[in-house]
């Protein structure tokens, strides 16, 4: 069974304080954050998916052997998304989690080669993830950003169709700031998808591609080389190269870092062994993010809770990472200030109770 990685080591008041923390998530998947709830609903409209419709049996079929079996597994919940009311419900419900946890802006990675493809209308599904951001904005106070990624297991044809969808003035969604890379890297070169990622920076986009999560650092030069990463999603496996962490640190690019994620596929062994720490101690900015967080057993404010036991803070040092998020967004300069504002009002009345 999935095991539940809530971080037993956190002290019960930092886990309250996490717990109203105003807090930006740039690393979250669209469909990975699917509600065991929302799953096993979808699941039920679609019988003949091979996803379970029992919540609770949806554990064990969240368990991996590896990063391989997590993306078959993903897949099979990618096919739950087969009409725009799919879409709306899905979007709708994953921002009303993002808001039980105070995120107050989020960068939802979103694929949407994975639901053209299965006959979904171009502008029913853009008309259906805008609609749902608006009215969570509304509803909520959660600000949604999106980010088109090519799966890159699909290669080619997926990339020239999402680059196509992203920059395409009468398809672009309003809501649409990031162009990105995801699925496996073992056998997914990065410098191919340089032609695509040229078009969507051109377009206005910023370059946010995976890499260095299941492959060596070479992956995350190559995303920075090729790809002209603005920020790198996992990049696990920087901390084998002085150099690039070097770099990094310079240029202030930051790694989207993910802690039970990359325990949850393998990537990491073991939470001790999370790099986390030495990226900290190398001058790399850092955000913590929750990548897939239901399929993974976890939520953004169970990795904080990770983050401060690996990284040894206080309320004081959670409310610098929140503020990492922020600074890393691509939020506009005031919307920033507000959400810098709100995290170090909240932090001060915590302080003086």
């Amino acid at each position: 069974m999935t095991q539940h990685l809530v971080d037993p080591h956190a002290p019960r008041d930092l886990k309250a304080f996490i717990a109203e923390l105003p807090k930006a998530e740039l690393h979250v998947h669209h469909v990975g954050s699917a509600s065991p709830r929302i799953v096993s609903e979808l699941a039920a409209r679609h019988p003949d998916s091979k996803v379970p419709t029992d919540p609770e049996a949806l554990a064990d079929y969240f368990t991996f052997t590896d990063f391989a079996h997590f993306i078959d597994v993903y897949l099979s919940v990618v096919d739950l998304i087969r009409t725009p009311e799919d879409v709306r419900l899905l979007t709708y419900e994953v921002a009303r989690e993002l808001a039980r946890q105070r995120v107050r802006y989020a960068e939802l990675t979103i694929t949407p080669f994975s639901s053209t493809r299965r006959g979904i209308d171009e502008m029913a599904f853009m008309d259906a993830i805008e609609d749902a951001r608006k009215a969570a904005e509304s509803d909520f106070g959660t600000v949604l950003r999106w980010c088109f990624d090519i799966p890159g297991e699909a290669g080619l044809e997926a990339a020239e169709e999402t680059t196509r969808l992203a920059t395409d003035d009468r398809l672009r969604p309003e809501g649409l700031v990031s162009f990105g890379l995801g699925g496996p890297e073992v056998g997914v070169e990065r410098p191919q998808f340089k032609p695509y990622f040229d078009r969507a920076i051109a377009a206005g986009l910023h370059s946010v591609p995976h890499a260095g999560e299941t492959t060596g650092p070479q992956t995350v030069w190559d995303a920075l080389t090729h790809l002209r990463a603005e920020r790198i999603g996992h990049g696990t496996s920087s901390v084998q190269d002085p150099k690039l962490l070097a770099h990094l640190a310079e240029r202030r690019i930051p790694l989207e870092v993910c802690p039970t994620s990359n325990i949850a596929t393998r990537a990491v062994r073991t939470l001790d062994e999370h790099p986390i720490k030495e990226f900290v101690q190398a001058g790399v900015l850092v955000t913590v993010n929750s990548d897939d967080p239901p399929m993974f057993g976890t939520d953004l404010d169970n990795e904080y809770a990770v983050a401060a036991r690996l990284l040894d803070l206080d309320e004081r040092g959670l409310a610098e990472l929140a503020k990492n998020a922020v600074e890393a967004s691509f939020l506009d300069a005031p919307g920033k200030a507000r959400i810098a504002g709100e995290i170090d009002a909240y932090t001060a009345r915590w302080l003086a109770r």
